[in-house]
């Protein structure tokens, strides 16, 4: 929770009722930006399904202030094979307008301890970047997490092709955890949605 004057940001845990709202934030980035590649918004059913696959086991939280979500955070499988049960790959959106009030910072810091509580040792995060910063993609991502404690893994050029321009993505990666050689085992599943309860 941070207090803000009279008003209370709340991160709590996302519920299968909050895809409108949810999906409300992701569309413009969808419609008008290539921070994402999809190029079609995606049905209400399909991301409500994604909601419930993803929190079935990794944390997926909402930022809540005065009743509106503000922006959403998860994490999922950096990839399917066993041995990359302590990496995830994480996602964050901030409702736009509400940019640089650290809602991004909040989500992900939040993010992070859920991580770090079920045994994830590997934050990964997947960024679209531009050669040159344009109308519909800036390097802002990028320097977010960077912010946020991330580095730079890698970078692959020109994989991505959105609004007539190709677009380059980076991995960042930030390491949350001691790698011992006999890790313990990753305790999935315990944000799955069953309830509204904040986190």
């Amino acid at each position: 929770m941070r207090f803000e004057g009279e008003i209370y940001m709340m991160i709590e845990k996302v519920t299968a009722e909050d895809a409108s709202e949810l999906l409300s934030i992701y569309e413009p980035y969808v419609r008008d930006t290539a921070i994402t590649f999809e190029y079609d918004v995606p049905t209400l059913e399909e991301f409500r399904g994604r909601i419930i696959s993803i929190s079935s086991k990794y944390p997926y939280i909402k930022a809540v202030e005065n009743g509106e979500i503000l922006g959403y955070a998860y994490a999922h499988a950096f990839k399917d094979r066993k041995a990359y049960d302590w990496s995830v790959e994480t996602t964050v959106y901030v409702r736009q307008g509400r940019h640089g009030r650290g809602i991004g910072r909040l989500l992900y810091n939040e993010l992070e301890k859920s991580l770090k509580s079920m045994g994830i040792l590997n934050m990964n995060a997947c960024i679209a970047v531009p050669e040159k910063e344009d109308e519909h993609l800036t390097d802002d991502s990028y320097r977010f997490h960077l912010k946020m404690g991330f580095s730079l893994a890698g970078r692959f050029h020109k994989c991505g092709y959105k609004f007539g321009t190709w677009y380059d993505i980076v991995w960042m990666e930030k390491l949350i955890g001691e790698h011992d050689s006999h890790p313990p085992a990753v305790r999935f599943g315990q944000w799955a949605i069953n309830s509204d309860d904040a986190y």
